[in-house]
């Protein structure tokens, strides 16, 4: 009897750590739009993807060093650097690049849920990529999810199709779709999740220096910027990024974790509220709760 109970109790502590991983993700997510935005107040969108993607590389070969693995970069095949490279390109050179100039032009409570939407792209694009078929139900999740689109675009008025800026939408919107072929790319990738991220992100660093350098130049922003840069290389970047997969791997069940992902873009609206001093819309309200109505739709589907 008491080993059982023992073993109950380990059970319980796993999964009770898990939630607090999970849960702290999704804390460090919700800040990101804000963070975003005040960055940019003082740094262009391509400095800012720069200097978080070196932070963001001090960030996990800090993590390799503790984890005593930085020898497993030394055994990497060419094979393995050319993937990092293509999967560099996508995320962080691509994806963050055209979502922080989203969030340039857009105001932080379109920018973040749009891009909320990149499970939705996900299951689109998997369709002819990995050779998936869409069920009527996915179909349906995608309908109400690009209605909420609709919504928060227009500000509440989906039938007149007109938006403030079409451009930082459609930019918002591209953006999942690059985070989207990211992640499809990554099922290819066999490698420790750490070493395959540090590898693709020291392989962007040098394509992003050269991109700002021909159309910007490279200076050092201003610090407030640069502090900006810090955040989001450690904590979007980096950190949740780890605490994500320590939670993954100590729940039972990765649809009680995956779950509270839908937490984070009404608690970004809070941060946004009070530390933007953006009066949140009701188009705002209503068009995220057709997303994630429709995000939910899909993963009941998938379970």
């Amino acid at each position: 009897m008491p080993e059982c109970l023992s073993g109950q109790e380990e059970h319980m502590t796993r999964q009770g750590k898990a939630y607090c991983y999970a849960l702290a993700t999704v804390g460090l997510w919700s800040t990101i739009a804000s963070a975003c935005k005040l960055s940019l107040n003082h740094i262009a969108p391509a400095e800012l993807v720069l200097f978080s993607s070196i932070v963001s590389c001090l960030v996990l070969l800090l993590v390799l060093t503790v984890q005593k693995k930085l020898d497993i970069l030394r055994c990497m095949t060419g094979r393995e650097w050319l993937l990092s490279c293509k999967l560099g390109m996508l995320n962080p050179l691509l994806y963050y690049l055209v979502l922080f100039k989203a969030y340039d032009l857009l105001p932080a409570q379109q920018a973040q849920p749009l891009n909320y939407t990149w499970a939705i792209t996900l299951s689109i694009l998997s369709v002819p990529l990995l050779g998936h078929r869409l069920s009527r139900k996915q179909i349906l999740a995608i309908g109400i999810s690009y209605f909420g689109v609709l919504v928060i675009s227009t500000n509440g008025n989906p039938f007149s199709f007109t938006m403030e800026s079409p451009l930082g939408i459609f930019l918002a919107l591209l953006s999942t779709i690059f985070w989207a072929l990211y992640w499809i790319g990554n099922t290819r990738d066999r490698r420790d999740p750490v070493v395959g991220l540090l590898m693709n992100f020291l392989c962007a660093v040098p394509m992003i220096a050269v991109y700002l350098m021909v159309t910007h130049g490279i200076t050092l922003p201003d610090m407030r910027g640069l502090a900006g840069a810090v955040y989001i290389g450690v904590f979007e970047m980096g950190v949740a990024f780890l605490l994500w997969l320590t939670a993954m791997k100590l729940t039972e069940n990765t649809a009680k974790i995956a779950n509270l992902i839908f937490l984070s873009p009404f608690l970004s609206l809070v941060f946004i509220y009070f530390l933007l001093d953006e009066k949140i819309m009701l188009s705002t309200l209503v068009g995220l709760c057709f997303i994630v109505g429709g995000l939910i739709v899909q993963a009941r589907v998938k379970n």
